[in-house]
């Protein structure tokens, strides 16, 4: 076996061997023989994890278990639609999210094409561009780094330049949590803005100067209520197979919005009254490639759901002035954003017009 990198052969992976990771047979000459049972992929709990006990927790880690797709989808069909559901639609469709450590540490995960991004080199802190933005990239990654026309990039990239990993930990990553996680907003805030190392001083308790930082304020609205710019508005997905057999999925064109609805997560974690909301793109048929009527409680979740946008503003559009929120029903969700197939679904995330907070005598401009 020849690799390309001689310093590879160096490290402690390279001196484990290969069968140490990908399995196989080491103890025969026969090509065939030698690589029954080997692996692309290594298996964590076989291979990462008997060395680094403190850092992977694979059967808690979202990136492996998926299970956050388990949770909104369970939601939506009842026990025999499930089934059928993960028989062959959510292998074809699903599954190629799943991101193994090397998918970050040494490859590019599978949903950009595989491949080793340098060499059989491991990476302590991923390539970033590569494995985060590579996965994330359609809506997260414009939003950060100010791909969306017209919209700009979030100012923690254009002024810090800060990547993924400065807010989002190894342990948040890696699944190492003191609680079992089944979807990626179970828990505390994770990042909190107002952590230590960030906003401090930006809480519902404290005395801030800052117009709008106060009590009233900062008790009811999640920050990017106010520091979200327009965000991508994704709708109806739908999984199919081409002529040839090959998976794939179709969403109907996304538009460039900002919407404020009621906090449908609402708890100790995130008391917040007013949220901003993202739309995900599911619907009704959005499995019927696969059988009739797949998502029969469909209902049972908001489409309009929970968001954190990845591109803070000093202020957002819907914070330009007090008014550009206050009684501005157009940044508000209302039933005349919904359509019909969702009105159910999102009663209790859509605001009741007669909630919207009324207009207010702006404040007279910073002096010079």
């Amino acid at each position: 076996m020849f690799i390309s990198n001689q310093e590879f052969a160096e490290t402690i992976h390279g001196e484990m061997g290969c069968i140490a990771c990908h399995g196989g047979d080491g103890t025969t000459d026969d090509k065939e023989t030698a690589h029954v049972n080997m692996r692309r992929e290594p298996i964590a709990a076989e291979a990462c994890d008997q060395c680094h006990t403190d850092v992977h927790n694979d059967a808690n880690s979202l990136h492996s278990t998926l299970k956050g797709y388990d949770t909104v989808l369970q939601m939506r069909a009842s026990e025999e639609t499930w089934e059928i559901i993960q028989e062959e639609a959510f292998g074809n469709h699903c599954e190629s999210c799943h991101t193994s450590c090397g998918q970050c540490h040494v490859s590019r995960p599978t949903t950009t094409g595989a491949g080793l991004s340098a060499g059989h080199e491991f990476k302590k802190i991923p390539p970033m561009n590569l494995t985060c933005t590579g996965c994330h990239g359609s809506r997260i990654s414009d939003e950060y780094k100010g791909g969306n026309e017209g919209i700009p990039a979030d100012l923690h990239w254009t002024k810090q330049g800060m990547s993924c990993f400065s807010c989002h930990t190894g342990d948040e990553l890696h699944g190492n949590l003191d609680f079992e996680q089944n979807h990626r907003y179970d828990g505390p805030q994770m990042p909190g803005c107002d952590s230590a190392d960030c906003h401090p001083d930006v809480t519902a308790d404290s005395n801030s100067d800052t117009p709008g930082h106060d009590a009233n304020h900062l008790g009811k609205m999640a920050c990017e209520t106010c520091h979200a710019a327009e965000y991508k508005q994704c709708y109806s997905c739908h999984v199919q197979k081409s002529e040839d057999g090959i998976p794939y999925y179709k969403i109907e064109p996304s538009v460039m919005d900002i919407k404020i609805g009621y906090n449908p997560i609402q708890s100790e974690d995130r008391p917040w009254k007013w949220v901003v909301l993202r739309h995900v793109p599911v619907d009704p048929d959005a499995f019927a490639y696969y059988g009739d009527d797949l998502l029969p409680n469909f209902d049972n979740r908001p489409t309009w759901v929970y968001a954190t946008p990845h591109n803070t503003q000093l202020r957002g559009p819907q914070a330009a002035t007090c008014n550009s929120c206050h009684g501005n029903k157009e940044v508000f969700l209302t039933s005349d954003d919904l359509l019909d197939y969702e009105i159910t679904a999102n009663e209790g995330v859509i605001v009741d017009e007669a909630d919207i907070p009324g207009p207010v005598e702006e404040p007279p401009p910073p002096a010079e």
